[in-house]
């Protein structure tokens, strides 16, 4: 039977896409894309970068502060319009303050978004819908990061530094675009926002040690997330001698195959109701994979193509059934009225992953062209592990995709004994 949508998915999935197209449009090129459009140094830009990476993650917290005062749209449509306003600025940040400034508060709008729109999410559809949005949602993400990609090329083949230019504030225009799309959005479950005693401040969020436990979970697997951009490359071009554009292939492998086999995969996952379970089963597609990686030092040399292309094939299996799964839980098991700051939290999982994985994999790589793949495929696993022991203490509406009377009665008395959230400081 085809999905039913819900009330503004027409809406949200456009805006992604736009926004997707625009974003893939530099990601590429990042350091050239910020040289040519400045005309800094790139060590310069780099560590700006770097920088304003870290000291956007101070603003996630806040993102989550914001959602549950004044709701996950208009917080997006603001993150929107932040965003396009910074990509607009970046031509004239041609001296080292300027430049900062706008990078600084730029990386507070990306590192802010995530958690807010997978509140939207929340907001917008409940039960296996919540599922099935996450896996059109990646679905539509990398389509658009690909297309982004591809314009981009073309405009800075044609256009040369005049290109650059022109992907700024292309760039900027498609989040104009994408707030145009948010403004047309309503949600037929809006949360109200919490206030005076009702509302939980980042100490309870902390003090729930099921979804702490959540959020260790997630961090321990979402290390493998940055395998693809960070170790894969410089794995094969470190232990097999292989030219450094064999990271181009491969990154059009995996996303092809998200873009077009993210919802039937999602839709798969869905028939079978908990969500810990599917999540786990991602982990552990995944940790095969990266043990399968660290094995391919035995294969003959004209089978290593193969062979990565293959493993690469396992690993999107793992991240397609995943994504889906565990970004439903996350927002199920966040009680309605402090959702935004339960995925702030969560959110900063993904965050630290990312910040850390360059030293981690570089260093463990330094040491033996395996151990990195090793380290990942245990961090996955015992990712895996949590996933199932918690399974039992976290809510029965974040763990089940199904209707409650599907649930059974052991877990219902099992969660109904959750302590309620009590209020704090924020």
């Amino acid at each position: 039977m085809k999905d039913r949508r819900v009330p503004g998915e027409r809406n949200l999935i456009a805006g992604m896409l736009v926004d997707a197209v625009g974003t893939g449009m530099y990601v590429p090129f990042s350091l050239v894309f910020f040289q040519r459009i400045t005309g800094l140094p790139l060590p310069t830009i780099g560590t700006v970068l770097t920088a304003a990476g870290l000291l956007g993650m101070g603003a996630m917290p806040v993102g989550g502060w914001a959602v549950d005062r004044f709701g996950a749209r208009r917080v997006r449509l603001a993150l929107y319009l932040l965003r396009g306003l910074g990509f607009l600025a970046f031509p004239l940040g041609t001296t080292l303050p300027v430049f900062a400034l706008v990078a600084a508060l730029t990386a507070a709008g990306a590192q802010a978004f995530p958690a807010t729109q997978q509140a939207l999410i929340g907001e917008l559809a409940q039960g296996e819908h919540r599922d099935r949005l996450m896996a059109l949602a990646r679905s539509v993400n990398n389509a658009g990061l690909g297309a982004g990609g591809l314009l981009a090329a073309g405009l800075v083949q044609l256009g040369g530094d005049r290109g650059f230019l022109a992907v700024a504030w292309l760039n900027a225009a498609t989040f104009f675009v994408a707030a145009l799309f948010a403004l047309r959005i309503r949600p037929p479950y809006p949360v109200r926002p919490a206030t005076g005693r009702q509302r939980a401040g980042y100490r309870a969020v902390l003090r729930d040690s099921p979804y702490a436990g959540l959020t260790l979970a997630n961090f321990l697997i979402a290390l493998g997330y940055s395998a693809l951009s960070v170790l894969l490359p410089v794995y094969a071009v470190s232990q097999f001698d292989l030219p450094a554009s064999v990271a181009g292939p491969l990154f059009a492998v995996n996303t092809a195959l998200c873009a077009f086999a993210g919802v039937p995969v999602g839709r798969l996952g869905r028939r079978f109701a908990r969500r810990t379970r599917v999540a786990a089963v991602g982990a552990l597609v995944f940790a095969t994979a990266f043990l399968g990686y660290a094995l391919l030092g035995g294969m003959p040399r004209q089978g290593v193509m193969a062979g990565l292309v293959g493993l690469l094939v396992l690993y999107t299996i793992g991240e397609l059934v995943h994504s889906p799964s565990a970004g439903a839980l996350s927002v199920s098991a966040a009680p309605a009225e402090a959702r935004g700051r339960y995925l702030a939290t969560y959110q900063l999982s993904w965050a630290l992953s990312q910040t850390l994985a360059p030293s981690l994999f570089t260093g463990l790589l330094a040491v033996d062209g395996r151990l990195p793949w090793l380290v990942l495929a245990a961090s996955s696993t015992a990712g895996a592990g949590m996933l199932l022991a918690l399974e039992r203490r976290l809510p029965a509406e974040a763990v089940y995709t199904t209707t409650a009377a599907a649930v059974p009665p052991e877990h219902r008395e099992a969660t109904e004994s959750r302590t309620p959230i009590r209020g704090g400081a924020g």
